[in-house]
């Protein structure tokens, strides 16, 4: 039986505007495995945000518990999450969030860089993580000589160097086209398979069902978890 790497126990995010309290995430409990490959899917202002924020250790909860790894991030300090953020969580954005004024090794070699490694290991770790996307090749390049989907697999590269726990990949294809889009979800398969746990952020159903497993967020809460075939069959 695989280990929990996520666990959240009755999540809340509650914002108050004026008089009016609105609950961004309203009692959400979820575990995730490691090596799971899971969607969270839901339409803007859903809550599906809100959720990554949190499981990023980019916010914490208003009330709750959330478990990295085992590890209590419910209320730790920012620089506390920074620190988590940077040990445990590799992140792939909509926007790739490359540097354009670092070639393709010294983007990939940035969270390395933050991590204390060594320039030795991280140039030859950063060299890996461009080889298992496919560019090992173009490491002198910069991110305005590559295309779209190029870019996006160098951020991929990126999340892989650290070796983190959780890859979180949000709304990872929202800025490519149809083929490309593929192209990135294939590597995400592929760095799956390869023992990876993947959380993807999207609001769009035909992503979706690329994972294993997905979880529809909808108002707030949870309004399905399941099989990727068990939900295919409902939308």
């Amino acid at each position: 039986m695989a280990e929990p790497l996520i666990e959240l126990k009755d999540i809340y995010k509650i914002y108050h505007m004026g008089d009016e309290e609105v609950r961004a995430n309203d009692g959400i409990t979820l575990t995730i495995y490691k090596g799971e490959f899971v969607a969270i899917v839901g339409k803007s202002g859903s809550g599906k945000s809100t959720l990554m924020n949190i499981i990023g250790a980019l916010d914490v909860p208003t009330e709750g518990s959330y478990y990295l790894g085992g590890e209590d991030v419910s209320d730790m300090s920012d620089d506390q999450l920074a620190v988590i953020r940077n040990k445990m969580i590799g992140f792939i954005f909509q926007q790739y969030n490359l540097l354009p004024k670092l070639n393709l090794l010294e983007n990939v070699e940035l969270p390395l860089l933050y991590a204390g490694v060594g320039r030795e290991e991280r140039r030859e770790r950063a060299m890996e993580s461009l080889e298992k996307v496919g560019l090992k090749e173009k490491w002198r390049n910069m991110p305005n000589q590559l295309s779209g989907g190029q870019q996006q697999r160098v951020s991929i590269a990126r999340a892989l160097a650290g070796d983190p726990s959780l890859i979180l990949a949000d709304e990872p294809t929202g800025a490519l086209d149809s083929r490309t889009s593929r192209e990135v979800l294939d590597f995400l398969k592929k760095i799956n398979e390869e023992g990876n746990t993947i959380v993807m952020i999207t609001h769009d159903n035909s992503i979706a069902v690329e994972a294993k497993r997905v979880v529809r967020i909808y108002d707030g809460k949870i309004n399905f978890d399941g099989d990727v075939k068990d939900y295919a069959a409902i939308i």
